[in-house]
């Protein structure tokens, strides 16, 4: 019983040790994270007929996702993480993300939109997002905010309703979460 609480601490630490390693690269600036959209309410994709002009057609972010943007924020403002730009998908889930976590109106590109069954854009997407990845080289972090579907195209990682994918130099640094509460 010792043993797994030891190895239990162990991992637990050894994890805390690698978030705070990322946290330290995001603080140096220089790095890209994409952060898939906080909760929303139920479901998979969007009703059919909605519209990105029309928030009401869309699933939107819940209280809770709405909370834990928030606290996304919280965390960059306390670590004072340097944010030179936001960009979003042009979703409404995202755009809120982005902006109660980075508190203004964040950029928005078609590059970062939902693959969640729109297949067809796959290539044109990632190919678009590689390039605007691999050319970032300003003195802060690059924030995309988007959709899980789409971080996983270009990343390979399925990550969590605000959960952060740390890119450094174009290529996977490791994964950030943030609690909700």
């Amino acid at each position: 019983m010792r043993l797994a609480v030891a190895l239990v601490a162990l991992a637990v630490s050894t994890h805390a040790l690698a978030d705070e390693k990322l946290w330290s690269m995001l603080k140096a600036g220089g790095q890209v994270v994409m952060i898939r959209h906080a909760i929303t309410t139920p479901g998979v994709g969007d009703p059919p007929g909605f519209r990105l002009d029309d928030c009401s057609t869309q699933r939107n972010l819940t209280d809770a996702g709405r909370r834990h943007a928030r606290r996304i924020g919280e965390e960059w403002r306390t670590r004072q993480i340097p944010v030179e730009r936001v960009v979003s998908s042009p979703w409404c889930r995202c755009l809120e993300t982005a902006e109660l976590a980075f508190g203004s109106k964040p950029q928005t590109s078609d590059a970062l939109s939902n693959l969640f069954g729109y297949s067809e854009n796959r290539e044109r997407q990632v190919r678009e997002m590689r390039a605007m990845v691999s050319s970032y080289s300003g003195k802060g972090t690059l924030v995309l905010v988007t959709h899980g579907s789409t971080i996983a195209a270009l990343t390979g990682v399925n990550p969590d309703t605000g959960e952060m994918v740390v890119l450094s130099k174009g290529k996977l640094a490791g994964r950030l979460g943030v609690p909700g509460n």
